[in-house]
């Protein structure tokens, strides 16, 4: 029986991952490995808590003795490390955090699974450490045709062909990294940390670099859920600058799928892009959510444009990122399934559809639930 480690299967991202293994996998264990910082909440996983192939463990992961013994004790086959600090922002005041999160947290568990898996009889064979990374440690794009042309290709996703590209240029897996904030200085460290546990001990490495996911149980931190509880309750929608920075988007699902085909069949050492062919304005979403969420609250569309509130950039602001993942769709058959219009409507609707859920994230009532739930272990 696979016994896989699933770090950060609390968070937004993880615990869709979570989700769908559990589900997808009845004769897998699955390990759930979550600090439950600001951005874990078990509530995310409500509707598995109880499978009989489920199992939560909360858990620092730059604890090397306590990662090091659950390897022991649940026979681990697999890590899927998802466990990181992600927002820029907070990387700019505190990067001290991220570094400890994302360098030294990836280099205990790499340090673990090689001091676990070298113990066993057959070592490595059948073992796999999968790490999810971000675009943003290649840097940033140009914008060399800022009214939008067709990209070089095309993508032969069933979702459609909305793919409005803002230059020629996309990240490839072949790109030198050229992080410009803590967060992504963090995470590039920790990519080439995986990979040099490759390349010195053999250890069964694959790295994936995604474009920015949105969906359901993400932080209200984060562009699109903030904004769609601010246009809920009429407040302002701080938009960076001008709103002319571009981003890919890849619904979170879709993401989760793309993790599950990379870590079953995907080329140890190797490395994947992930994203959505789906670039758009900073600017252009937040107009998308806002005819949105006025239509789903039965407001006129677009009557709180107003609510838009141009603030001071964030320092070294990426202007454009755009993932080429034309190697994964090739390779394993991978694609993107929805047309961001159909991602976003379901997104907006879910937020209002599980206001409990946001109001709870909102308020930190979750936070101090799990503190009096975990006092003194």
């Amino acid at each position: 029986m696979p016994s896989i480690i699933i770090t950060g299967g609390a968070g937004f991202i993880g615990s869709h991952v979570v989700r769908l293994f559990v589900n997808k996998y009845p004769d897998y264990r699955i390990i759930n490995l979550d600090k439950l910082t600001y951005a874990g909440n078990l509530a995310n996983l409500s509707d598995i808590e109880a499978a009989p192939n489920y199992r939560f463990v909360r858990m620092d992961i730059c604890d090397f003795s306590g990662v090091l013994a659950l390897m022991n004790e649940e026979h681990v086959t697999g890590i899927i490390h998802l466990a990181a600090e992600s927002h820029v922002d907070r990387s700019i005041k505190d990067p001290l955090t991220f570094a400890q999160t994302n360098v030294m947290g990836t280099l205990t568990l790499l340090q673990a699974a090689l001091a676990y898996w070298q113990s066993l009889p057959e070592g490595f064979e059948g073992k796999r450490f999968y790490h999810i990374s971000t675009d943003e440690v290649y840097g940033a794009l140009s914008m060399t045709h800022p009214q939008g042309i067709e990209p070089p290709f095309t993508t032969t996703a069933s979702s459609g062909s909305h793919h409005l590209a803002y230059g020629e240029a996309f990240f490839t897996e072949d790109l030198k990294y050229q992080p410009h904030s803590p967060y992504s200085a963090s995470k590039a460290a920790s990519d080439h940390f995986v990979r040099a546990f490759h390349d010195t001990y053999g250890l069964p490495t694959i790295v994936t670099n995604c474009s920015n996911n949105y969906g359901p149980y993400q932080f209200p931190e984060k562009l699109i859920p903030l904004f769609i509880n601010n246009i809920r309750h009429r407040r302002p929608l701080p938009v960076y600058g001008r709103g002319e920075n571009v981003r890919d988007w890849l619904y979170v699902e879709d993401h989760a799928r793309a993790i599950d085909v990379i870590f079953h069949r995907g080329r140890v050492a190797d490395t994947y892009n992930i994203g959505g062919f789906n670039e758009w304005k900073n600017i252009d979403i937040v107009r998308v959510l806002i005819q949105t969420t006025d239509r789903l609250l039965g407001r006129p569309e677009g009557a709180d444009m107003d609510l838009i509130t141009y603030v001071t950039d964030r320092a070294g602001h990426d202007l454009r990122y755009a993932i080429d993942s034309r190697k994964l769709q090739r390779e394993l058959g991978w694609e993107p399934s929805l047309q961001f219009e159909e991602g976003i409507e379901r997104t907006v609707r879910w937020y209002l559809d599980n206001q409990a859920w946001l109001d709870n994230v909102t308020s930190g009532d979750y936070q101090r639930y799990y503190e009096q739930m975990y006092a003194g272990r």
